[in-house]
């Protein structure tokens, strides 16, 4: 969505639908892409419980930003999910399975090329929620190597279809926060040496409050970044209240080969790529709320979505 054409405006990428069981996420991007749409094609302003946009923010959006959508990335898992086992996390890609039924599938948000070899990357303490195992019971098998699977292929090509992007959002459940940047350790902006690409700090990654590592952050990156969840809560709390908390990934639980910390560190990885600062939100307080609590989260997260896009322009 946007009225400058792609490649004149900068672009925010939204996304959804990774996680199978995750259903909501998908609504509330269908729903923003709606409203945007209607609201500037009538000209009016929109109006999510408590918070509330102009006609004229309408505009700024869409004619400022391109803002991109793509509600749907795993859309096997989505269907596997809703028909057979509703709490499925993974695709459906059976190639490694073995014929176990648990077996099948990859883990879309550990299949980025993102600190992929856990078992280097890490120190052997460290809780990173990965597995090697295909019938992993947590559902969280990174796959044989990074973007392995045609998801998450998908999502590289959308970064690399619209080069002008600039900021990037992950919807996921549950836990009521606004994630940003780094989810393998703490962040710190003092030793640019303490990186991912260094491998000097292999087995230290992923202890809270050690001096073992910090992930590097710039500090205008990190401000930047703070900023923009803070706005998105913000956003997000005037609908009825609900108390989204900004915060880095990495104080939720480590991670690797995820889809926020592999679109910032595109350009870090890879000359000539453009600087996406890159966000999750987990939304609600369960996988499957009841749809009139699903049409309330909807608001809340839209919302979030518009401030932060709001934000983004100023």
């Amino acid at each position: 969505m946007g009225t400058g054409g792609r490649d004149v405006n900068d672009a925010v990428v939204l996304i959804g639908g990774v996680h199978a069981r995750e259903w909501g996420s998908s609504e509330i991007l269908v729903d923003l892409a709606a409203d945007l749409l209607e609201a500037h094609r009538e000209g009016t302003g929109l109006v999510y419980g408590g918070t509330a946009f102009t006609p004229a923010q309408v505009r700024d959006v869409l004619e400022r930003l391109d803002v991109v959508v793509f509600p749907l990335v795993n859309p096997d898992g989505r269907h596997y999910s809703q028909t057979v086992d509703p709490m499925w996390r993974k695709n459906r890609n059976p190639a490694l399975s073995g014929g176990d039924p648990a077996g099948v599938g990859v883990d879309i948000n550990r299949n980025y090329d993102f600190l992929f070899d856990f078992g280097t990357a890490f120190h052997p303490s460290a809780p990173v929620r990965v597995s090697t195992d295909p019938a992993d019971p947590q559902q969280v098998y990174q796959g044989p190597s990074p973007f392995s699977e045609p998801e998450t292929r998908n999502v590289r090509w959308l970064l690399d279809r619209f080069p002008r992007t600039r900021w990037f959002v992950d919807l996921h459940s549950y836990s009521e926060d606004m994630l940003f940047v780094w989810g393998d350790d703490d962040n710190q902006s003092l030793d640019p040496s303490r990186n991912f690409q260094n491998p000097d700090f292999d087995h230290k990654r992923g202890l809270a409050d050690d001096l073992l590592y910090g992930e590097f952050v710039p500090r205008a990156d990190a401000d930047d970044s703070v900023v923009l969840a803070e706005q998105f809560s913000r956003g997000a709390k005037g609908v009825r209240g609900k108390d989204y908390t900004p915060m880095p990934g990495f104080d939720l639980y480590p991670t690797c080969g995820t889809s926020d910390d592999y679109a910032y560190a595109r350009h870090l990885m890879e000359s000539g790529k453009g600087k996406v600062l890159a966000f999750t939100v987990e939304w609600g307080k369960s996988f499957h709320p009841p749809w009139s609590e699903m049409e309330r989260i909807i608001l809340d997260v839209d919302a979030g979505l518009l401030q932060f896009c709001l934000t983004a322009v100023a």
